[in-house]
């Protein structure tokens, strides 16, 4: 889990924005009211992604944590109520993220995006290509200094070799024009045969002078055009900002796509999915497992505990889901307690061993909410092979359920 450390000497301030972090963010907090608190914290836990950081502390030179901080390559983000604009010039010379002023009525907002883009940027992967060693090094350096995750390519050919064949999940494509072999307009040109505007982001760098060559580069499917040279603060702004994009282009499909309440996807979602999944395994001749969950007695969970209990309880089956399943597995709600799930790659001996492992984790689960405990069992029924369409397959699984519901629940029904 990551970790940001707030470093305030106001505790009600330290308080309030651990409360609107955690509500936000999965993450561990740590907090310091002086700099004395705030070195011990840097020193023992090496690995901190963000600080934020207060200039004027009790028992130090106002301004020395920042410096400690940045020393220790803490990504850091000053939060203070100083206006001296002297002060904030000379902070902003130093290699800080951003400079944001307690008393804008908008700055706690505004800290939370900011925190939300340099912690998302530890899990950013970006391709830089460019035949120059000088200019890929001044990209390359740029976006490690931002966190960023970075693999290089020397021209189109090697770039494009790279999307198609590697596994990493790219976000942006940072592209010179003028390379051997491929240049960046053929390469932008047969990036957007492949993938869409909003799912991989395309920045040309170049020192070119050809005129309107910035509007050819956008006409062809490119996000965004740097002339060279550039500046470090436009390189930045300009890559956050369309990073930026790209998140709320994915925040968007969420929304379409995923159950607001647990985050797994949503019916519609499985459907579409699930069915591209089922015809690819049924030409290939391929045995799959459709499970369905629900909760056993979940009425009586709301009744007695209430609405908002039973909202934590439908979560902790999206948690112990999550906990048990692999990342390729399609798992979604299907509305109220009833959850389906979609594996391929499995034997039946496997799918047999998994769904028993996971009705035990529930059996075993306790949830805690202040002073109360709760534990709740499932019953999961699974159609294992290949019918002739998803749907089947989909209610061959409901009838199982149905059967460990009228047996006693608290069980796994497998139809071979």
């Amino acid at each position: 889990m990551k970790k940001i450390l707030i470093v305030d000497d106001s505790i009600s301030l330290l308080n309030m924005l651990q409360e609107r972090i955690l509500k936000r963010f999965n993450i561990t907090i740590l907090t310091a009211t002086s700099y004395k608190e705030a070195v011990k914290h840097i020193l023992t836990h090496k690995d901190i992604h963000v600080s934020i950081l207060d200039l004027n502390l009790p028992d130090v030179k106002k301004g020395k944590i920042v410096d400690f901080a940045i020393g220790k390559n803490i990504p850091s983000i000053v939060l203070t109520g100083d206006v001296d604009k002297e002060l904030k010039n000379n902070i902003l010379k130093k290699d800080i993220i951003d400079y944001i002023i307690k008393d804008d009525s908008n700055s706690i907002e505004q800290l939370l995006n900011v925190i939300e883009r340099t912690l998302n940027n530890y899990d950013t992967n970006v391709l830089v290509v460019d035949d120059s060693v000088v200019q890929l090094n001044v990209a390359v350096d740029s976006l490690n200094d931002m966190n960023i995750n970075v693999t290089t390519a020397k021209d189109g050919i090697e770039a494009f070799d790279i999307l198609k064949n590697s596994n990493i999940n790219f976000s942006l494509v940072l592209t010179d024009y003028n390379m051997p072999n491929m240049d960046g307009m053929k390469l932008t040109a047969k990036i957007r045969e492949k993938y869409q505007k909003d799912k991989l982001g395309i920045i040309v760098l170049s020192a070119n002078d050809k005129p309107n060559i910035s509007s050819e580069f956008i006409k062809i499917g490119a996000n965004d055009f740097i002339n060279k040279p550039y500046s470090q603060v436009e390189f930045r702004t300009r890559i956050n900002s369309n990073l930026e994009i790209l998140d709320l282009f994915e925040k968007t499909r969420d929304l379409a796509n995923k159950d607001f309440l647990t985050g797994l996807y949503n019916r519609r979602f499985f459907f579409e999915s699930g069915n591209a999944i089922f015809l690819k395994n049924q030409r290939d001749n391929n045995d799959i497992a459709v499970a369905m969950f629900d909760i056993d007695k979940f009425k009586n969970i709301n009744d007695t505990y209430g609405h908002d209990v039973g909202d934590v309880a439908i979560q902790e089956i999206a948690k112990i889901l999550n906990d048990n399943l692999r990342v390729s597995d399609l798992v979604a709600r299907f509305g109220g307690e009833e959850f389906c799930v979609l594996l391929e790659d499995i034997s039946l001996d496997g799918a047999e061993k998994l769904f028993e492992k996971i009705r035990y984790a529930f059996e075993t689960n306790i949830i805690k909410i202040e002073q109360l405990e709760i534990k709740y069992t499932v019953s999961i029924g699974v159609c294992y092979g290949m019918k002739s369409n998803l749907e089947e397959m989909i209610k061959k699984s409901d009838d199982g359920l149905y059967y460990c519901k009228n047996n006693g629940r608290n069980q796994v029904a497998i139809n071979k």
